[in-house]
């Protein structure tokens, strides 16, 4: 064997453990399509839960994956709706944990505050989450997004305005007074419902999306046959899409790539999908 052959052989035996060290953050097997509109996802779960006397928000239940070998893992908060309380989003919280991350459905201090104010709560349940919480060792505070649904939602734009260095959003039928999110630079994922008549696509998914800045990772995700409320029960198409979205900017695991990117084609689940692929 020459020494160039050699060289080469070295190389490609090397390769593997390198390609694998590109991404310290994937977390699971490789993705499928069967995987991610599954119920639960490879990672057993558990939760706990905490007092409505914590300071800047009104409590809640963290779910995350109960395995302490596979490493830190990114973190989302979600916020439910007006008048609404957590179990409204509750069915997020043990799906999306399963896939590989620690989620806080929370309760806002009134089920009446309104999105901005859903906004301040999030962020600090997320710094109660990084910080004071009992799983804060299993979470890479670099890796946190946002979530919530109507009001909630709102609040999910909003929170991602203000802190930058969120690595994900996805306002679920957002309701906001403020059409205009040309301020967000975390990468997002608005979800609309064709069929919502409290906050219409046309007058608010709609516009929030167009107005995120152009050069942003965004995407545009409208239900078919949805309503407002769909999200407040188990949806495989939200499901599907959120991890994808979670797993891709939370984690950087461009294995979930496919899933986003070509956008999916409308179907008898998807009414539209506009995205600004390739992502950055």
């Amino acid at each position: 064997m020459t020494l160039t052959a050699a060289l080469v052989g070295a190389v490609a035996v090397a390769a593997p453990p390198s390609q694998a060290a590109d991404n310290p953050y994937e977390r699971g097997p490789a993705p499928s399509n069967s995987s991610i509109e599954a119920s639960r996802g490879p990672f057993a779960t558990s939760s706990t839960s905490v007092s409505s006397t914590v300071a800047g928000f009104g409590g809640g239940t963290i779910y995350y994956p109960t395995t302490t070998t596979a490493g830190t893992f990114g973190a989302v908060a979600i916020s439910p709706g007006f008048t609404a309380r957590q179990s409204s989003i509750a069915w997020l919280g043990p799906r999306l944990a399963s896939q590989g991350f620690v989620v806080f459905t929370i309760d806002t201090d009134t089920v009446y505050d309104q999105p901005d104010s859903r906004a301040d709560q999030l962020l600090a349940a997320l710094d109660y989450l990084t910080q004071r919480s009992t799983v804060r060792t299993r979470i890479d505070a670099t890796r946190l997004g946002v979530m919530g649904h109507s009001m909630g939602g709102g609040g999910t734009l909003r929170a991602a305005a203000e802190r930058p260095a969120l690595q994900a959003a996805i306002p679920l039928t957002g309701w906001h007074t403020d059409k205009t999110w040309g301020d967000v630079q975390v990468p997002t994922l608005v979800v609309g419902a064709d069929g919502d008549t409290i906050a219409p696509v046309a007058s608010h998914s709609s516009p929030f999306y167009n107005t995120l800045p152009s050069t942003l990772d965004k995407a545009y995700l409208e239900l078919r046959s949805a309503t407002h409320f769909t999200p407040n029960s188990s949806n495989t198409t939200i499901a599907k899409y959120s991890i994808s979205w979670l797993k891709r900017f939370i984690d950087n695991d461009t294995r979930y790539e496919q899933f986003l990117c070509p956008a999916p084609s409308p179907d008898l689940r998807i009414a539209e999908y506009r995205d600004t692929c390739p992502h950055s």
